[in-house]
């Protein structure tokens, strides 16, 4: 029976049929039931809730509405997000688990890899390159359009992540399933110099932020973290091949920027009123270069505690 609503699910799939689909999702697990990308919601998302980043929004919206719409993409979607902390490079990945699967960490079709958790003995990279390339094949067989996140790739073992290599490649099928509709997040603070520097650089011309242009910073990130000893990415097959669809630069986040951070966070308690707070929050960050102060030195990742302080 399952067989037959398999099939009906399949190629039938439409307005018309709608009550097959129905029927089909009450008795499967299939992924197919679960994916329900909403990618208006996203977009709104993107740019309502992530502050001073016109590149991250512009990039991720653009390569996820492209991946999306393609029936047949050659390659899987592989992002890899760079910039230093606290500037909504993990905010921007659970956005996208919530907008595809109505969860992000709680969906059973998006997993996530932390280096200091589940990679952490280096003596063991071996076992460990086995183990994550088993998980993801097996995640894959179970649904194709995984999403796979990799955090803190700057404490990423080198080598563990080249096992990847077969699965974000240009192949049809690997290991008897159609990987290529996955979606591969990598998130880190390696590039955040050369992304800083241009920030700074850019601000001391006198010229607004959104001025800087992806182009200015793509192949700086991708030589830096392929250079860098301490990513994950060094000396990567999966750079040298260019199978990251795009590098997307996290902007340092600028006074304004911060407190957008606090009156958001302060709304969420049910205290939008309290201005004082979000001044004086604003007022505590400490900003960088000592000549200039443009820069919070932890973007908005220590905006909670810097609340429950001052609330």
């Amino acid at each position: 029976m399952l067989a037959i609503l398999s099939v009906l699910f399949l190629y039938y799939c439409n307005p018309v049929c709608g009550v097959f689909q129905k029927l089909y999702c009450t008795i499967s697990d299939s992924c197919d039931c679960d994916f329900k990308p909403k990618i208006r919601d996203l977009e709104w998302d993107l740019y309502k809730n992530v502050y001073g980043q016109h590149l991250a929004q512009d990039i991720v919206s653009e390569e996820v509405v492209r991946f999306l719409n393609n029936d047949n993409p050659e390659c899987p979607l592989v992002l890899s997000f760079h910039g230093s902390s606290g500037t909504g490079k993990t905010l921007v990945s659970s956005m996208l688990g919530n907008h595809l699967y109505g969860s992000a960490m709680s969906s059973p079709y998006v997993h996530q890899f932390i280096p200091t958790l589940h990679f952490s003995l280096p003596e063991r990279v071996k076992e460990y390159r086995e183990e994550l390339k088993s998980w993801v094949q097996g995640n894959l067989t179970e649904c194709a359009r995984s999403v796979f996140i990799f955090d803190e790739m700057e404490k990423m073992p080198p080598g563990l992540i080249d096992v990847l290599e077969p699965f974000v490649g240009p192949s049809h099928v690997v290991f008897g399933t159609n990987y290529r509709k996955a979606i591969y997040i990598f998130i880190g603070t390696t590039g955040e110099e050369v992304i800083n520097k241009m920030a700074l650089e850019n601000r001391q011309a006198g010229r607004d932020r959104e001025e800087i242009k992806w182009a200015d910073l793509q192949e700086a990130i991708a030589q830096t973290v392929y250079n860098s000893s301490t990513s994950g990415f060094f000396h990567s097959s999966i750079i040298q091949q260019k199978l990251v669809t795009r590098f997307v630069p996290f902007l340092p986040l600028n006074r304004r920027h911060v407190e957008r951070c606090v009156r958001s966070q302060l709304c969420q308690r049910g205290s939008c009123a309290r201005s004082d707070v979000v001044e004086a929050v604003g007022g505590d960050m400490i900003y960088t270069p000592v000549q200039g102060q443009y820069f919070s030195s932890t973007g908005c990742k220590a905006v909670p505690a810097k609340i429950n302080l001052f609330l």
